[in-house]
């Protein structure tokens, strides 16, 4: 026997008298697959969980060294900007332009660092696999906040207040530690407070939720364009092979035709590189979980040609609040990055990247849908 369809399209689910005129609406009639694939990209919010190669993560403490570090411009060489600097806090933790401005100019869009501890790898090109070990990062980049290790720690040492802050974090003499360990623990209490930096509910998660539970009204205020958008995403436009799961990414990297063949950025491929001679990877001497089994996947990483111009998946989470797009921000609007997709030059993509992707070929309506439901993923914080 057929499975029954819990919410079928157009019924109108309020009187004309109802009370919220935002909740008269209809729900489209979705399939038992389409509504498992919507059910698959919740519950919001996920559980919290603590990094185990980080002695600092879920630690209070902690996390209050690191809004302090995050924060203080002195990070930098000549204090010429902060972690704030670039992940604005208003902005939703980006800084609005197509490419970042450190010390130098970088060629890399700078990404938002909200639910940014759901990752598994970390920057565009996965360069490293831990939250703290990409916040150590920029702070040594030349183009970036252009300091050093033994920088990072004389600005403890010769701070009251950090000092005070690194020993009730970490519950030990500050000056028991070397100058590598310092930058380290740094490092750990920047990713414990980039660890509280969490995504609200929206307006989807109230009609995801309202599907699982067969709640008809509650699911009739999400709009219709909404909905509509929300089928091709699952649907047509397969947007959710890779922005799957409640965070809209699978974590993993792929080349979307932005890099050419030739381009400079090689994306994972330099990072697998890079992460795989890291001092500061999971396989080496500052891994705070002793049997290193966090660090299997690190272990079993291979440089492949096909990481060639591949890049992080990115949450689409408040993605309409974090103009412009891709890594290298040369897609102004979401409607640009739609009518990528609808157009896509397959001579673009690597021959690894070809079966997994096609010209949607949208209409115009599927595209005002898409946009949409693109909005729907974003909070009114």
């Amino acid at each position: 026997m057929a499975t029954p369809r819990l919410l079928r399209s157009a019924v109108v689910v309020c009187t004309l008298g109802a009370a919220a005129p935002a909740a008269c609406g209809a729900v489209l009639d979705f399939t038992a697959g389409e509504r498992a694939a919507i059910l698959a990209h919740g519950p919001w919010p996920p559980p919290v969980r603590t990094d185990s190669s980080n002695r600092a993560s879920g630690n209070p403490a902690a996390a209050a060294l690191g809004r302090k570090l995050f924060f203080d411009a002195r990070l930098a060489r000549d204090e010429a900007g902060s972690c704030a600097s670039c992940h604005q806090p208003e902005r939703r933790f980006t800084d609005g332009l197509a490419t970042a401005r450190g010390a130098g100019p970088l060629r890399r869009n700078t990404p938002s660092l909200l639910n940014v501890s759901l990752q598994r790898w970390f920057g565009w090109d996965g360069g490293h696999d831990s939250l703290w070990a990409q916040s150590l990062r920029p702070i040594v980049s030349p183009l970036e906040m252009n300091s050093s290790l033994l920088d990072t720690a004389n600005l403890v040492a010769g701070d009251a207040g950090y000092r005070e802050l690194f020993e009730r974090a970490y519950a030990l003499s500050f000056h028991a530690l070397d100058a590598e360990a310092v930058f380290v623990l740094a490092g750990k209490a920047l990713a414990a407070y980039q660890e509280t930096l969490r995504s609200g509910r929206t307006a989807f998660d109230a009609f995801r939720d309202a599907l699982a539970a067969g709640d008809q009204h509650l699911a009739s205020a999400y709009p219709l364009a909404a909905q509509r958008g929300l089928r091709v995403f699952i649907g047509a436009g397969r947007c959710s092979v890779c922005h799957a799961g409640p965070r809209f990414s699978h974590g993993q990297f792929g080349n979307v035709g932005i890099a050419g063949p030739g381009a400079a950025d090689t994306g994972r491929y330099q990072g697998v590189q890079d992460l795989l001679a890291s001092r500061y990877n999971l396989l080496g001497p500052y891994n705070d979980q002793a049997s290193r089994i966090n660090a299997a996947p690190t272990r079993d990483l291979r440089l492949q040609l096909r990481h060639r111009g591949e890049f992080r998946v990115p949450s689409l989470r408040g993605v309409a609040d974090t103009t412009p797009y891709m890594h290298d921000g040369t897609l102004a609007t979401l409607r640009d990055v739609v009518d990528h997709y609808a157009r896509l030059d397959l001579e673009e993509l690597s021959a690894s990247a070809r079966p997994a992707l096609e010209p949607l070929h949208f209409g115009d309506g599927q595209i005002d849908d898409l946009l949409a439901f693109l909005h729907s993923l974003s909070t009114d914080e």
